[in-house]
């Protein structure tokens, strides 16, 4: 805002659609399933049915009169051909899956926030994953130190204590003596044994570079006050052990610093200028802080020269990672196999070294650093150039192995969704060392496999060569960064999209949230398959509304990435039986029930036809308005919704073989094939049920509607009876409910049936349908519509059985 003086009072910029996290998102759009394009298709194709079958009919009675009036008859009379009813029901089904969702105790806290793509989990073939909080914890622990003769774990830290407690205890004795003050581990006592003493004093450098070598804060938290007020004076403050807490930009700088406190020496004061430590025997070490070297990208270390307030010393501490190290520290047999050994771990690494300089030698580097800091031209190049001159012939002091722990049963997960066919990509901001340690302790990336990691790539000259290197590789996991990604796709884009695709896992590192996005909409324009997308923060937001399936875990970094998918989770291991149980049921219960709808159209349009042509081709109704409506509604409604309720095989069948996963991705659950199965069936038992109805009522032609449909409203329960797999106890209660409703119906619309009222010059009595002709003539229609089809499933089970019944028998 400026006021009229022209004095600037404020400046805000980068607010609103400016900022980096509202620029990093995109619009939400409306998600459609693969199953409702694939219904859609089949509906069209029965529409084009209807208005052909409409023409035929025309066609066939010659065009007399008003043709096109009985066209438009002829399409109303077979407009049940077309599934009215299929939305109403899938809609429900969605909501049902949802709520089963949520209700599963396996996977409790798990939320769905659509009601439009369950069955999208069921047809799923990449998933992209983020790394940090979502594959791990974001929770670093301190695993192992190694000394290049000594390596320590986890189970001998209380060495490590020992050590520095007697060096420390030593180095105090030494002062109180005299007025002598030097680093203890230099002077051990003559008692001490050579090797003990020497490793003690290597044990004693390394803690101290840990415990000096960060950019960690210690905060203290003010005491409750009655006020609300949120300033303390320090006074108020509480200094001891219990309240101090960390702070720092990266979590594994935190865990090093914890560690070096819980073997005893403790980072208790930071300001600019110095810091303290506090030894085990509570005397308190403090060192000035004169020149700090921040962690970058590029240089992949951080550096620190702090003088020792007691004796004077100046030290230049540098740690960092491996890559970047080796070529600093002085020669040594041990630092690359080492690092090789705690990455086949999961360990990331760090490099720890140090150097005396003198008060001369730090004199002449600030001069030099404070020129170069003040020239105009080059001004970083000069500055590298500078601390680089300090950079060399390091003492290596030790390798640290920190791990980020992963979540709770992560390397299972993914085997499995390994096993089900799935390619996984990780897309993580982390840097390309330590996404490839995560992939390979995750099991991401199988012990067994070859890495390519993809040199970094400028031009398009370099990605060509570096392409043709990675094609000549076969079943090999691919790294590559997003920088060199960007110009891959720049100039040959389809090429790589193709290897990559062919790669069992690949992994994206040091990648923004809009490239993140830009992945997914690519392999979803390149491959046509259904992709997901799983992060736990707002970096995440855009790759999961891009992605087919949006999968949000509630984690450390808040609940923007949950409340923005379509389905969120508490844990990455939950993925498992989202994808392999609830995935699996939704599709093949939705395209049970869609092909069970379109068949319950069809049967009875087919039935219309037949009874249109024997009357030479009148458009007249076979049945009257309200049974047409009962028929789609109470009376084989329950039955056919109930297949909401089936499942193929039981949940840990599924889990304990996501091969059988594999299937449903080629969706042969519903295609054309499948489609003109049901359009057979349909017109075999339209055609049985009318022709029957007339052959075997020849004197009683009046029952024609009662008889025919009574077997239809039989012969769909029964088909229902055929299509389920596995019976629960609604499926059972709907089908008797269903029949009895028809039953009373019978008493009760007796006028529609064509019973007890005047109907082609007879006059027919309501106790009609208790005689025994009635009986045995319908049972006779509903045997031969549906026996010929339990016959054929029968054979079809024992001769060519599904994949999951081989599991069931």
């Amino acid at each position: 805002t400026f006021c009229f003086s022209g004095t600037v009072i404020g400046v805000v910029i980068y607010t609103g659609k400016e900022t980096r996290s509202v620029m990093n998102t995109s619009n939400p759009k409306n998600k459609v399933g693969l199953l409702d394009l694939e219904l859609n298709q089949l509906t069209k194709a029965l529409f084009l049915a209807l208005v052909a079958l409409s023409v035929v009919m025309v066609t066939l009675q010659g065009f007399v009169g008003p043709w096109y009036r009985n066209l438009f008859r002829f399409l109303l009379l077979f407009s049940y051909i077309i599934p009215i009813s299929l939305r109403v029901n899938l809609d429900m089904g969605k909501a049902a899956y949802g709520w089963m969702i949520m209700k599963d105790d396996n996977i409790p806290g798990t939320v769905v926030r659509t009601s439009t793509i369950p069955e999208e989990l069921g047809r799923l073939v990449y998933l992209l994953t983020d790394k940090t909080g979502t594959l791990t914890q974001n929770e670093m622990i301190f695993k192992r130190l190694h000394l290049g003769t000594v390596s320590y774990g986890t189970d001998t830290m209380d060495e490590i204590q020992s050590h520095i407690i007697n060096s420390y205890s030593q180095a105090h004795s030494q002062n109180s003596g005299n007025s002598m003050s030097s680093t203890p581990s230099r002077k051990p006592q003559s008692s001490a044994p050579k090797v003990r003493k020497s490793v003690s004093s290597r044990i004693h450098e390394a803690v101290k570079a840990i415990a000096l070598c960060h950019n960690v804060t210690p905060v203290y938290e003010s005491r409750a006050g009655v006020s609300g007020e949120t300033e303390y004076a320090e006074v108020d403050q509480d200094f001891s052990d219990e309240n101090r807490a960390y702070q720092a930009s990266s979590p594994d700088e935190v865990t090093l610093v914890q560690w070096t406190e819980s073997v005893g020496l403790t980072l208790v004061n930071r300001d600019l200028t110095s810091m303290q430590l506090k030894t085990p025997g509570g005397h308190i070490l403090t060192y000035y802080i004169l020149q700090i070297f921040p962690f970058t990208s590029e240089s992949k270390r951080m550096g620190i020269i702090v003088r020792d307030e007691s004796s004077g010393e100046i030290t230049f501490y540098m740690k960092g990672a491996d890559v970047a190290m080796s070529t600093i520290v002085q020669y040594n047999d041990w630092l690359e196999e080492e690092c090789g050994n705690m990455a086949r771990e999961g360990l990331r690494t760090l490099v720890v070294a140090k150097k005396s300089l003198t008060e001369e030698q730090y004199q002449d580097f600030e001069s030099r650093y404070n020129q170069a800091k003040l020239s105009i031209h080059d001004r970083n190049l000069k500055v590298a150039a500078v601390v680089e001159s300090l950079e060399r012939e390091m003492e290596l002091l030790c390798l640290t192995g920190v791990e980020d722990q992963l979540q709770a049963d992560v390397r299972p997960t993914l085997e499995m969704l390994r096993n089900a066919g799935i390619k996984i990509w990780m897309l993580t901001g982390d840097k390309l060392e330590t996404a490839t340690c995560i992939a390979k302790s995750s099991h991401l990336v199988s012990r067994t496999q070859d890495i390519h990691i993809f040199r970094p790539v400028t031009t398009r000259g370099e990605a060509h060569l570096e392409l043709n290197a990675f094609r000549r590789k076969h079943d090999c996991a691919l790294v590559i960064s997003g920088d060199s990604l960007e110009v891959c796709l720049k100039y040959y884009e389809h090429e790589f999209v193709e290897l990559a695709c062919q790669c069992p896992a690949v992994v994206c590192c040091r990648c923004s949230p809009t490239q993140k996005a830009h992945i997914v909409k690519l392999l979803q324009h390149h491959t046509g398959k259904r992709t997901c997308a799983i992060g736990d923060g707002g970096n995440d937001v855009s790759m999961i509304q891009a992605a087919n399936c949006g999968i949000g875990i509630e984690g450390k970094e808040g609940k923007q990435a949950s409340l923005a998918a379509d389905f969120s989770i508490t844990q990455f291991k939950h993925i498992g039986r989202l994808l392999m149980v609830h995935g699996r049921n939704s599709y093949k219960r939705s395209a049970a029930l869609g092909q069970f709808v379109m068949h319950r159209g069809l049967i009875i349009s087919t039935m219309q036809a037949v009874f249109s042509s024997v009357f030479y081709f009148a458009s007249v109704p076979l049945y009257q308005g309200f049974l047409m409506v009962g028929y789609a509604t109470i009376y084989t409604m329950f039955p056919v919704f109930s297949l909401v309720l089936d499942q193929d095989v039981k949940p840990e069948m599924a889990l304990l073989y996501p091969e059988l996963y594999k299937d449903l991705t080629k969706g042969r659950s519903l295609s054309f094939k499948t489609f003109l199965i049901w359009v057979l069936i349909s017109i075999y038992q339209g055609g049985i049920l009318m022709y029957g109805a007339l052959l075997l009522f020849e004197s009683e032609f009046v029952h024609v509607v009662a008889i025919s449909f009574t077997a239809l409203i039989l012969t769909e329960l029964l088909m229902v009876a055929l299509t389920i797999r596995t019976w629960h106890w609604l499926m059972v209660v709907a089908e008797f409910l269903s029949l009895g409703c028809y039953v009373a119906s019978l008493a009760f619309l007796n006028e529609y049936f064509g019973i007890g009222r005047v109907s082609f010059g007879a006059f027919l009595d309501v106790a009609f349908i208790t005689t025994v002709t009635f009986l045995w003539k319908v049972s006779a229609i509903t045997v031969v519509s549906c026996l010929p089809l339990y016959i054929l499933k029968y054979l079809k089970r024992k001769f060519s059985p599904p994949s999951y019944s081989k599991l069931t028998s």
